[in-house]
């Protein structure tokens, strides 16, 4: 847990600073996706390996309002896709009650959410806090470690997001790395 506080606390500080802009849609689709995966984490038995999965939730709804208020507020076809498939996936978790199937829905809608992000982060690799990533991976692994029971339901979404939160981490870094060569182009893409 309080890897997960700190690991916000300097995103949270440079939005509101104006040096971070997050992409609205992506903190939403995340929010309500984290929620999800922690209503079936609880229900699964994850016990305290839940508690990191459940203050993320919270999190991201607080983000996702500061980048209505200081972020990235251009949205394009994808960004409506991703937040689209996110609103269809709960739909369908609602619908099947099958937690497998959910957990699968969640995470491929997961990395439709971190579409925009990626995006944004190819084209503007400034704009982002690239440890805030480096730490959300490192807190989904300690998350993963915590949990009580291990099943497909409880530990995918951690490891899913270990995946998508360090290579985005490592996307920002060859991208500062070639900005500092080479200016990148300036808009945001399609």
């Amino acid at each position: 847990m309080f890897i997960t506080l700190v690991s916000y606390a300097p995103y949270v500080w440079n939005t509101i600073r104006g040096t971070t802009k997050p992409h609205a849609f992506s903190w939403l689709v995340w929010g309500l996706l984290i929620g999800m995966a922690f209503v079936i984490q609880l229900v699964g038995g994850a016990g305290a390996g839940s508690w990191v999965t459940g203050l993320t939730t919270v999190i991201c709804f607080f983000i996702f309002v500061l980048a209505l208020i200081k972020g990235n507020r251009q949205f394009v076809w994808i960004d409506w896709i991703s937040l689209i498939s996110a609103l269809v996936a709960m739909a369908l978790w609602r619908i099947s009650n099958n937690p497998t199937a959910s957990v699968l829905l969640i995470t491929i809608t997961d990395a439709l959410g971190f579409v925009p992000t990626y995006r944004k982060g190819y084209y503007q690799p400034l704009e982002e806090t690239a440890s805030q990533y480096a730490l959300a991976a490192l807190k989904w692994a300690f998350g993963l470690i915590a949990l009580e029971t291990f099943s497909f339901v409880t530990w995918f979404v951690p490891v899913s997001l270990i995946l998508l939160n360090g290579g985005f981490f490592l996307l920002l870094l060859v991208r500062r790395k070639i900005s500092a060569n080479t200016p990148l182009p300036s808009k945001a893409g399609p």
